[in-house]
């Protein structure tokens, strides 16, 4: 309890030798971690295990050291060490499902005969229930006081011969969403990608996780046990977000501007909203569309990024995390020499998106725009790249949904925006309003029209902007066919009411007489 006191006490000028004497683990006691799991991966490679439902012999393809130990955050005398163990059973997400409980009945079994284990002291071991479950065992070596926690958890090896640090073809991507499995199931076959994501990242950033980390675990874990708190790995994102922003990635940053901007990011969690497509981008339309539902979700929104189907933010008391950041910021190590607060990076709630403003007639137009910000401000951009007079009106359609308005007095998180979009610019005049018109493609498009002009004034629309004969047109309102003549305040049709359209069957030809 003196090493969480001292972080409190501890100046933020002194926070590089507060990392470095308290929480950089010492060389000799993470040999003597290592050693132990180099047993436990001894075994897991040689050993085969066969039985209890399983059809055939199983191996060790590889087994890998994730969490801390595996991507060089460790924390000083934390000896909890997580293996993820890929076999030779599993050949796709639904194998692995199916036969993971025995999986870890067999691992098990074969764990309390191990001699070598056993001299070792093997103590205890149960299966944590999680997503997805585990098996947790305890060593005690004769080397460290305390013992030493090992976590195995068996995947199927989705990634095959990938190299490291490449990013997998979509149709990883694309049969992970399709298995459906529970948010995060199938995340271990992605954890090589989720270990190089931090491994390989600066020495300096490590410090500052370490930091974020221990003030996590002696300052909210600890004092609150009981609740449901966010993993480790959403503090770990989330401060890689933060200095990936903050910095834009510099090596050379002040650790304590970095914890401030960390607890600055944490009490606004209401709004975060985090990702990248380092690993899966936007090329593939499932992986698209997927990805754009995630991010409508209910915020704190932060993806995986190696594993799209988990926000590992989502279902936990982030409003007890900003509690305690807001006492972090009040403490001596958030404080210069002089008493003054420290300054923290200028880093948003989520990134700034690419919004591309089509217009029929016009080249589209290119804007960079933070989600959170007002849309009457991006109307000012376009007004002032394109100068208009008339009233614009934006919208935008997500796959397989319907057109909608943008409100001027909404933001693009307010639609649940928060990746690159086309919306659509339409620009009228009074007594003008704006109809949808959604085409049999499934797509729409926006036009201006006079309400007292008739149904035929809107086909010709449709004909020079889709290309289809007005002859050929029908539209659609509320389950009725509009006819030519009749104009829009017959039909009751209001401004942003969506029309549909579709094609007319010809004719049938008559029978010849016989």
């Amino acid at each position: 309890m003196a090493l969480a006191q001292e972080l409190y006490d501890t100046p933020a000028c002194r926070l590089d030798s507060f990392v470095a004497q308290w929480l950089q683990p010492r060389r000799e006691w993470k040999e003597e971690v290592m050693g132990a799991v180099r047993t436990v991966e001894k075994f897991l490679r040689e050993e085969h295990f066969q039985g209890d439902g399983l059809d055939q012999e199983v191996r060790v393809l590889k087994v890998l050291k994730v969490g801390s130990f595996g991507n060089g955050t460790v924390l000083r005398n934390a000896a909890e060490v997580e293996l993820v163990v890929f076999l030779s059973c599993f050949c796709s997400f639904q194998e692995e499902a199916r036969y993971h409980q025995a999986v870890l009945r067999l691992i098990r079994k074969k764990l309390w005969r191990c001699q070598d284990l056993l001299a070792l002291g093997l103590e205890d071991m149960w299966v944590a229930r999680g997503v997805p479950d585990a098996l947790v065992f305890t060593l005690q070596t004769k080397g460290i006081v305390g013992l030493i926690t090992i976590t195995i958890v068996p995947a199927y090896k989705a990634l095959g011969p990938l190299a490291s640090n490449l990013q997998p073809p979509p149709d990883v991507y694309v049969s992970l969403i399709k298995a459906h499995g529970y948010p995060g199931n199938f995340s271990p076959s992605f954890s090589e990608l989720q270990r190089n994501f931090v491994k390989h990242r600066p020495t300096k950033l490590k410090s500052l996780l370490r930091l974020v980390k221990h003030w996590y675990l002696q300052y909210v874990k600890a004092k609150c046990p009981r609740a449901n708190l966010p993993p480790l790995y959403a503090l770990e994102l989330l401060t890689v977000y933060a200095w990936e922003m903050g910095t834009q990635e510099d090596e050379n940053f002040r650790l304590d501007e970095g914890l401030t901007t960390v607890m600055e990011l944490l009490q606004a969690y209401e709004f975060v909203c985090i990702y990248w497509t380092k690993y899966y981008a936007f090329q593939n339309l499932v992986i698209e569309n997927f990805v754009r539902k995630q991010l409508q979700k209910e915020r704190p929104i932060i993806l995986d990024p190696a594993d799209p189907t988990q926000n590992v933010a989502e279902g936990y008391r982030w409003d007890i995390v900003a509690q305690r950041a807001c006492q972090c910021l009040k403490q001596d190590c958030c404080y210069d020499n002089q008493g003054i607060p420290v300054t923290s990076w200028n880093v948003k709630r989520a990134r700034d998106i690419q919004v591309t403003v089509e217009q029929c007639g016009y080249l589209d137009l290119i804007l960079w725009v933070d989600p959170y910000e007002p849309i009457k401000k991006i109307k000012k951009k376009i007004q002032q790249n394109r100068g208009y007079s008339g009233l614009q009106r934006l919208s935008f359609q997500e796959p397989s949904g319907q057109r909608q308005l943008l409100s001027s007095h909404c933001s693009l998180a307010y639609y649940g925006i928060f990746s690159n979009i086309r919306i659509y610019l339409l620009e009228t005049f009074s007594p003008e309003i704006q109809v949808f018109v959604k085409n049999p493609d499934g797509g729409s498009d926006a036009y201006a029209i006079n309400p007292s002009n008739c149904i035929l004034s809107l086909k010709e629309q449709i004909e020079d902007n889709f290309g289809l004969p007005r002859k050929q047109q029908q539209l659609e309102f509320q389950g009725q066919v509009l006819q030519d003549w009749l104009d829009f305040v017959g039909y009751g049709i209001q401004d942003s009411d969506t029309l549909f359209l579709s094609k007319k069957r010809a004719r049938e030809a008559p029978f010849p007489p016989s």
